[in-house]
């Protein structure tokens, strides 16, 4: 059943999710904050800023007016940047409704109040939110290449809802309800792509970004359960799989971040580079702040907020993770 859908947030994951939900047949609307970038977008058919050399489809609605796309829809999709949803949020609460499933594909936290996002979303509305996460670059979801993510919501029937207007032959999808768990390894992994990322600009090879990797996992996952977050959840998909995807591609901000970070650059220089929002140096701090909160143990955490806001050097870094106290891999 054909439903219709807008997409709030234009950058390259919300563009990339518009097309997807467009060829599936739902009558899909992307909403730009920017009226003159939303012309542009419109009249030219291509995201050139954030997606370029992806066509839209022509069915495809682009507005920059909340009040043409949003009364009418029956899924609100959250494509943000993780600073902007609470502010996207109180736009649209005017035009929401009790029938709108509010689906969240935005990964990070709400650094001033240490929420996870579906948390933001809920302040603004009672309807039913799903989380949309995994693995899954809007390059290659763009291009239809295969890829699998979750719709994570406590309401079944939502998640399954969700799951269906989404999937189709290359774009598969799984249901989830730990919520939690499913946000909070999509947010905390782009800080472990920060130091993956400096792992290769140092030029330290396979074994250290393995060990940084596989550390990281079990840093996300120990916090994760402290904060309520099933650990199995920590092993699919938004876990162990979004990590991967996350630390060893070069479509990874994150992962591009970090590299350079490594190779000497001050964290100004970086993000002018970048370009794009790099996710992952909003949620260093609230991450570290967390573990503190929730008394765990995150050295490779507490070392990319040095590297990132104390100007460490990042082989100082390395070396202090290194030379820490011996323990056991079972026990930290």
């Amino acid at each position: 059943m054909n439903a219709n859908i807008t997409v709030l947030g234009a950058g390259s994951w919300g563009t990339a999710l518009a097309c997807l939900l467009a060829q599936n047949g739902h009558k899909t609307a992307l909403w730009v904050r920017n009226p003159e970038k939303a012309y542009e977008i419109a009249r030219k058919r291509e995201n050139f800023e954030y997606l370029p050399g992806t066509i839209l489809p022509e069915e495809l609605i682009v507005t920059s007016e909340m009040v043409s796309c949003l009364p009418e829809a029956d899924y609100i999709v959250i494509a943000t940047p993780s600073p902007s949803v609470r502010e996207t949020m109180e736009r649209a609460k005017p035009f929401l409704h009790g029938n709108q499933i509010i689906v969240n594909a935005t990964k990070g936290l709400d650094e001033q109040n240490l929420l996870r996002l579906s948390e933001v979303i809920a302040q603004y509305t009672s309807n039913p939110v799903v989380v949309l996460s995994g693995p899954s670059h809007a390059e290659e979801v763009s291009k239809n290449l295969p890829t699998t993510c979750v719709a994570a919501s406590s309401d079944k029937a939502s998640a399954e809802a969700v799951q269906a207007v989404f999937m189709n032959n290359r774009f598969r999808v799984y249901t989830n309800t730990d919520t939690i768990g499913v946000e909070l390894g999509a947010a905390f992994k782009n800080v472990i792509a920060l130091a993956a990322g400096i792992n290769d600009g140092l030029e330290y090879g396979d074994n250290c970004r393995a060990a940084l990797m596989t550390r990281g996992m079990a840093e996300i996952t120990r916090l994760g359960v402290a904060m309520g977050g099933n650990p199995a959840t920590f092993g699919g998909l938004t876990g162990i799989g979004d990590l991967i995807v996350t630390c060893t591609s070069m479509h990874s901000r994150n992962r591009r971040a970090g590299i350079l970070l490594g190779k000497g650059l001050a964290l100004s220089e970086v993000l002018t580079e970048v370009r794009m929002v790099v996710e992952g140096v909003n949620t260093a701090k609230s991450v570290l702040l967390l573990s503190e909160k929730y008394g765990v143990e995150m050295p490779i955490t507490l070392e990319i907020n040095k590297i990132l806001f104390e100007g460490k050097n990042p082989q100082q870094a390395v070396n202090d993770l290194m030379n820490r106290d011996r323990t056991s891999e079972m026990t930290r």
